[in-house]
């Protein structure tokens, strides 16, 4: 069982974002960050097409290679000496690197497997070998995979990470694991276990193994990841460790002013990643549901208290559960989030429209594509992106004459995607609600645009045939007779 355990041993819809952001098939619903973070210090990269295959599973030779290119490991020093007979010329030095290093061993003494797909347990022991964990056989107890996963959940090693333990990992998920290891702390090992004989023959391990968190000491490593100790010192992660502080990620905020990590390697930022909102609504939110959901300690404390639209700070007043109505510029299509901190006792709710726009010019160079817009305004508002905007997207697909749905912010267009298009007979018209083609019922956007061809009717006229454009969250934003 050792043997074998050694051996195995990246919510904004379709949105996509600007073309220095990741790979062409990489979408919101992937780890982009990890895959973004792992891309910039060359882990993980994607193939000749720019393409990263997120759902592709990950082999036993990949795997090597993942954890050569993390550990920096010199492979050409190493080609030749794999003991293994079924290891493809590619991935040989990769393979005999690992398992020089102890990272990985074979199911046998001549056999790796490496056209095998790497399981969750698998790739996460080899994770935590190169964090120092795992250095004596005795670790495991009886069983290797229970104590693999069980070490891997105390240090978190499987945030976010979806695959059970048995799965094989796919790309996607081997990039959060990869990410997760890198923010993780390094350890290292007290006391050995001793192998003793007894007079019946039996082998018996004695003495026990401690693993202890490596501290900072002088200036050997700077502060660049979280990593606070409960003593006020501060511990090494492994990323600070392989990349002696060319690797930075700090606490901020990103155009949206969602709270935020922000990465940059090499002194260049690799992007901004916003946390997970505590709560998001993607409708009207009443007062009463807000100041529920945030809760009275949140609301009537001494905890600070801001709220962004489009990335724009604004004064608004505190939702009030006893207030009727609609809390301030809620509504259809209106993604809301809420952060609430409660180590920072902070709450950050962040307003994000979405708008209307017409592709009216497309450029092709070498994979990238510049996008020109023709936003419209919202019935009875304006634009945050007026006039003619362009766009850099590595998404192909595009064409001139598209009707695109866009967010903004910091006066910049930030995410576009391809409008959903139905098109009908219209069946019913509630003013200023809804309407419906051929019987199904469309709710409006609260940034619902007139007419797209004259730009003056307000609603479609019933019984005409219709073209009705779709945000993301399916609400009607835009028609055409």
């Amino acid at each position: 069982a050792l043997s074998l355990a050694l051996a195995s041993v990246m919510v904004m819809g379709l949105m996509v974002v600007g073309s220095g952001a990741s790979y062409v098939d990489v979408s919101s619903e992937n780890n982009v960050e990890a895959i973004e973070v792992l891309q910039k210090v060359g882990v993980m990269t994607g193939d000749e097409n720019g393409k990263f295959n997120p759902d592709a599973n990950v082999t036993r030779n990949e795997m090597a290679v993942i954890m050569s290119n993390m550990l920096d490991y010199k492979v050409s020093n190493y080609a030749g000496t794999a003991p293994f007979t079924d290891v493809p010329s590619w991935a040989e030095p990769y393979v005999a690197a690992c398992y020089t290093h102890g990272i990985i061993s074979g199911y046998d003494a001549k056999t790796f497997g490496g056209s095998d797909s790497v399981t969750a347990a698998q790739a996460a022991l080899m994770m935590m070998k190169a964090l120092g964990y795992f250095q004596y056989q005795s670790d495991f107890g009886e069983s290797w995979e229970l104590a693999t996963i069980r070490k891997a959940n105390q240090i978190d090693l499987y945030n976010n990470v979806g695959a059970a333990a048995l799965d094989a990992m796919t790309r996607n998920e081997v990039a959060q694991l990869a990410l997760n290891a890198l923010e993780a702390t390094v350890v290292d090992a007290v006391g050995e276990p001793n192998k003793v004989i007894t007079p019946d023959g039996t082998t018996v391990v004695v003495g026990a193994v401690e693993y202890y968190e490596l501290e900072k000491s002088g200036n050997k490593y700077t502060t660049i990841f979280e990593g606070n100790s409960d003593n006020g010192k501060y511990t090494v992660q492994l990323g600070e460790e392989l990349y002696d502080g060319d690797l930075e990620k700090r606490e901020g905020t990103d155009e949206f002013n969602r709270p935020a990590a922000v990465w940059s390697y090499q002194s260049r930022e690799v992007g901004k990643y916003a946390d997970t909102a505590k709560y998001t609504y993607t409708a009207a939110v009443s007062n009463k549901t807000l100041a529920n959901d945030i809760g009275k300690t949140a609301l009537e404390s001494d905890y600070s208290w801001s709220v962004s639209v489009d990335g724009e700070y604004k004064s608004v007043a505190k939702p009030d559960k006893n207030a009727s109505g609609d809390w301030y510029q809620t509504g259809n299509g209106v993604l809301t989030q809420v952060f609430v901190d409660n180590k920072t006792k902070s709450v950050a709710v962040v307003l994000v429209n979405t708008y209307v726009a017409e592709v009216t010019k497309v450029v092709e160079d070498d994979g990238e594509y510049t996008l020109t817009l023709k936003p419209y305004a919202p019935q009875g508002g304006s634009n945050p992106a007026a006039g003619d905007r362009t766009f850099d997207t590595d998404v192909a697909g595009f064409e001139k004459e598209d009707i695109v749905v866009y967010t903004a912010a910091q006066n910049e267009i930030q995410s576009v995607a391809k409008a959903e298009t139905v098109s009908g007979d219209v069946t019913s018209v509630k003013i200023g609600k809804n309407a419906s083609l051929d019987g199904t019922q469309y709710n409006y956007s609260k940034m619902i645009t007139e007419n797209l061809d004259d730009n003056t009717s307000t609603d479609p006229s019933l019984n005409d045939g219709y073209e009705f454009y779709l945000d993301t969250y399916g609400y009607m934003i835009a028609f055409k007779g």
